[in-house]
């Protein structure tokens, strides 16, 4: 019996490298929202053909991270009130249901805790960015739910922008990111499924009102 056509395997190779590496530039900061990605410029800086960074910020458009528009060029997303809504609805849903999952399955929190941890040690508020993302990565994984892992991925990259957003200009976010995810942890190690979701919930009004205070 002869295989039906299949399209074959895309190699991510130079141009999953070039998006990697743009990602984090967008995601640490460097590369502010709003600013021009050109491509010439790109791939001098990271050293591979253009091809290869147009390819790439084709992966990152798919993402969400950036935006093209023909005879526009590329650039880097800035959330509209649109955009804003739409990940804290969506991303208010799937957490609700990752904290409650978690309640009832996660056995070990050493994962959540050790992240909490570098919480305490973070120096800037991008790494607490960063690892804010990584605890709520955590508590995916501990539901064992792999198509709520998938969702999740799917929004990651938009929500670590909206964190972004959201700090700016408030200190606040420095003071509360530690007892925010410690209490967090520790509402699910009660194991209380119904309290996991409240919570999860409250945190992130908490957030998504902070962000409308700001705009």
């Amino acid at each position: 019996m002869s295989l039906p056509a299949v399209r074959p395997v895309a190699r991510r190779g130079v141009a999953g490298e070039a998006a990697d590496r743009i990602r984090d530039a967008i995601l640490s900061g460097e590369l502010a929202a709003g600013t021009a990605l050109k491509e010439v410029e790109l791939a001098s800086r990271l050293g591979v053909s253009r091809g290869s960074v147009r390819e790439g910020l084709v992966l990152l458009e798919g993402e969400g991270l950036v935006v093209s528009e023909w005879h526009r060029g590329t650039w880097v997303r800035a959330l509209d009130p649109e955009d804003v809504e739409e990940i804290y609805t969506l991303r208010t849903a799937l957490d609700v249901l990752a904290m409650r999952t978690a309640a009832v399955k996660a056995r070990n929190f050493d994962a959540l805790d050790a992240v909490v941890g570098a919480m305490k040690l973070a120096r800037t508020d991008a790494e607490r960015v960063a690892l804010d993302i990584e605890f709520h990565d955590a508590v995916y994984a501990a539901t064992g739910h792999r198509r709520l892992v998938e969702a999740w991925q799917a929004i990651r990259s938009q929500v670590h922008l909206f964190l972004l957003a959201r700090i700016v200009g408030d200190p606040s976010y420095q003071d509360n990111v530690v007892p925010e995810h410690a209490g967090l942890v520790a509402v699910l190690r009660s194991g209380d499924a119904a309290k996991a979701g409240r919570v999860a919930e409250e945190h992130l009004r908490g957030s998504y009102a902070k962000l409308v205070e700001q705009r």
